[in-house]
């Protein structure tokens, strides 16, 4: 046999790596979401999917089940465990098609929570630690291998995506892991992990500086005149006439259009089991410029769009009302936040007017943020005897001079108090009966600020400058004085949300939102 020459040699040696790659290319492969440490939604059906060559008969191995699925003529095949109960001991998820094996290590079972908004949904837990002390403390002691964290970096697309172009990395929480993440995404996940004894998930898919619009599936643009112009104006291109619109907002990129975000950063997860959704934007549906009315119709279109997506029309989710800010737009946005929220089933709505927003659009205490997500998912899903939110605005009543408003408690044992928020996370009673925040109006439309205190279970108000008020509301301006901070809770410490007993006296004014 002639002796071969060290080019061709090389070149031989070169073609069997290649094709050993592209048998290892052709070979099974799980989702890009399904990798290392990363953790399975217990008590439900348990959707593991992927690719294989055609035909392909492929094997999911996980807690002593095996179960079988064959790959489509397009190669992707779709398996289901059955439910699985909580394990805090990582276990290896493997996936066989032949003899060629995929082994995904160290999974763990327990809930898992898909987080969605922009920047204040983005902002890190290491962000939190570097301006408040108490994040810092919960930071540095995060060594917690039962949390763990996932997040979605991926492109906007226009179609929906079948999978990531590459692996999604989950880490397991340590100071340094945590201190990357969301905070608030943490903080939740810290709270439910130490209730509820089982491992915790956290799947962030936030981008900052984002509206609603593209998060919102495409075929959720329909039953509603605003949603109906947004995807019209879509798809001629017409961006300009998007921000010019009743309910405008600025699309800077092909990345703000309809859609877009939930076809690159949400698509792909379906249909993983997931336990709820948290979501936290509306920052960017009313800066300047942007028109905040009918965020109600989007957010709903939203909660039904990635309910339709999962096939699970009970999906929870949980929505973060936006703090104080000294935009004009933000207080009618807070307002469709409520409205949207009290009209969709196995949804909340968690209150934050209250926080102490320190002059900054990312206010810093995301403490307080997670642990009232945290109380909503304990007490409306796992039905723990705590409260859930703050008492509702239920009604209010002239007596003479007087407004006196009524509240519906959604609380556990709740009543009513003037709150100082004494730490991140912690509201007390400050042990006098007066509350800020309060305004009054007249027949003439005019509002005049108000003195108010608690009697009772009901809130008495009164201004001199008003003799025959016809509204009442509460928190309804930007933000609070910093001589007289928003302070009405229930007793449970979660605090009331901001109300209007006649909206149609609170008429949203363009021009005083310019561009």
């Amino acid at each position: 046999m002639p002796r071969m020459s060290p080019r061709l040699r090389c070149g031989l040696l070169l073609l069997a790596l290649l094709a050993a790659a592209d048998r290892a290319a052709a070979g099974v492969r799980p989702a890009a979401v399904f990798t290392d440490h990363m953790v399975l939604q217990r008590g439900m059906p348990v959707p593991i999917w992927g690719s294989a060559d055609a035909a392909a008969e492929v094997r999911v191995s996980f807690a002593g089940q095996t179960v079988t699925a064959v790959a489509g003529s397009d190669g992707r095949w779709h398996a289901v465990l059955a439910p699985l109960d909580a394990a805090a001991a990582g276990q290896p998820l493997t996936i066989a098609a032949g003899d060629d094996r995929h082994v995904i290590a160290d999974v763990v079972v327990g809930d898992v929570w898909l987080l969605g908004g922009q920047s204040n949904m983005e902002y890190t837990a290491g962000a939190m630690a570097a301006r408040l002390p108490a994040g810092k403390v919960l930071v540095d002691a995060a060594d917690l291998p039962g949390l763990r964290f996932c997040r979605i970096v991926a492109p906007a697309a226009a179609e929906p995506q079948a999978d990531f172009a590459t692996p999604q990395r989950w880490d397991v929480c340590t100071p340094a892991a945590g201190a990357a993440h969301s905070a608030v995404g943490f903080v939740f996940a810290r709270r439910l992990h130490e209730a509820l004894g089982v491992p915790v998930g956290v799947i962030d898919t936030s981008v900052g500086g984002t509206p609603i619009e593209p998060w919102i599936p495409a075929g959720a643009f329909a039953g509603h005149p605003t949603l109906e112009a947004i995807a019209a104006h879509a798809r001629a291109g017409d961006i300009e006439a998007i921000r010019r619109m009743r309910g405008g907002t600025f699309v800077r990129g092909d990345h703000w259009l309809p859609g877009r975000l939930f076809n690159g950063r949400v698509a792909a997860l379906v249909p993983l089991a997931i336990h709820g959704v948290a979501w936290y934007q509306g920052e960017s549906n009313c800066g300047r410029g942007e028109d905040p009315r009918d965020y109600a119709a989007k957010l709903g279109a939203l909660v039904a769009g990635w309910r339709s997506a999962w096939s699970r029309p009970d999906l929870p989710v949980a929505v973060v009302q936006l703090p104080q800010w000294k935009s004009y737009a933000w207080p009618f946005l807070r307002a469709e936040q409520r409205r949207a929220t009290a009209g969709l089933g196995h949804t909340g709505l968690v209150v934050t007017i209250d926080l102490d927003h320190a002059d900054d659009i990312h206010p810093p205490d995301k403490i307080s943020v997670g642990e009232r997500l945290a109380s909503w998912s304990l007490a409306r899903i796992h039905g723990r005897e705590i409260a859930a939110e703050g008492p509702v605005f239920a009604s209010a009543r002239r007596r003479g001079a007087e407004m006196v408003v009524r509240f519906t408690s959604n609380a556990v044992g709740d009543g009513l108090m003037a709150g100082r928020l004494a730490a991140p996370g912690e509201v007390v009673d400050s042990g006098s009966p007066v509350v800020n925040g309060f305004e009054l109006c007249t027949a003439d439309g005019a509002w005049h600020g108000a003195a108010a205190r608690i009697v009772g279970s009901e809130v008495v108000v009164t201004s001199a400058a008003v003799a025959e008020p016809v509204a009442v509301r509460y928190a309804c301006q930007p933000e609070a004085r910093r001589d007289r901070p928003w302070n009405l809770h229930g007793r449970s410490g979660l605090p009331v949300g901001p109300f209007c007993s006649d909206p149609t006296r609170m008429p949203y004014e363009p021009g005083q939102n310019p561009p």
